[in-house]
């Protein structure tokens, strides 16, 4: 994957996005100069196959990152990137294949890390933002999923379950974002939280979110419920941490 100049990648993971995925990559290359990594977990209908056509007749830096076997949202956004890391400097975009992600918003986020920021979110819940198509209930729960990561976490984001955003290349370093565990959902918060913890200066750049129209929904019972351990799992490592760093402290100034 050459940069050509891009000083940004956007890394798309995917699974069965044939339907979808040409139709992005049209989008993103009509309104930004990036580059482009699919991470494409075998599909088996042939996405890989559909952006490497893609590729060749339009040119460009697009390239595909074929893995063996289906092993989720996160692996696959640490294995991107790994790979862009491992090559350059570059701002790293995630983006979804779903087209619930508009392009036209790229240049928003990338410009907010180039000019200072560490991190950039595309939010739902910031004004200006909003989420279109989705039933009552699962708004619910995303507002109050959102909240409570916040409010348990002290993460002072409104859209820490955004999966629309841009790091730059030295905070991704510095989080070790090849050590984050989670998958779907509790990928977000876990980069979100560490971000945080690592003093980054976040903006959110409101968005308007669109649910798919082609294809099947990824998010599952079991992402919902990991995320929600996840969360639960961090609050109580950052309340012994803080425990142990006071005791810490206590004991220095008896000394």
């Amino acid at each position: 994957m050459e940069s050509n100049g891009c000083q940004a990648v956007v890394v798309i993971p995917t699974y069965n996005e044939a339907g979808n995925i040409e139709r992005l990559l049209a989008g993103i290359r009509a309104v930004v100069d990036v580059g482009i990594l699919v991470v494409d977990d075998a599909s088996p209908d042939g996405t890989a196959d559909v952006v490497e056509r893609f590729a060749q007749r339009c040119g460009g830096d697009i390239s595909v990152l074929r893995r063996p076997h289906k092993a989720g949202l996160g692996t696959a956004y640490r294995a991107g990137f790994a790979l862009v890391l491992r090559q350059a400097d570059r701002i790293c975009v995630q983006m979804d294949a779903d087209l619930s992600h508009d392009p036209s918003y790229l240049p928003a986020l990338i410009s907010a890390v180039e000019f200072g920021a560490d991190a950039s979110i595309g939010s739902r819940y910031v004004p200006g933002g909003r989420i279109e198509n989705w039933p009552r209930l699962r708004r619910f729960l995303s507002r109050w999923g959102n909240r409570y990561a916040a409010g348990m976490l002290g993460l002072a984001v409104n859209d820490a379950t955004s999966g629309f955003r841009a790091y730059s290349p030295h905070l991704l370093r510095r989080i070790d974002v090849g050590s984050v565990t989670a998958e779907g959902y509790g990928f977000q918060i876990e980069m979100t939280h560490r971000a945080v913890r690592s003093g980054a200066r976040i903006v959110e750049v409101p968005i308007s979110f669109v649910d798919r129209v082609m294809g099947e929904s990824k998010l599952s019972h079991h992402i919902i419920n990991e995320a929600f351990g996840l969360v639960n799992r961090l609050w109580f490592r950052d309340r012994l941490l803080g425990r142990l760093r006071s005791g810490q402290g206590r004991n220095a100034r008896r000394r």
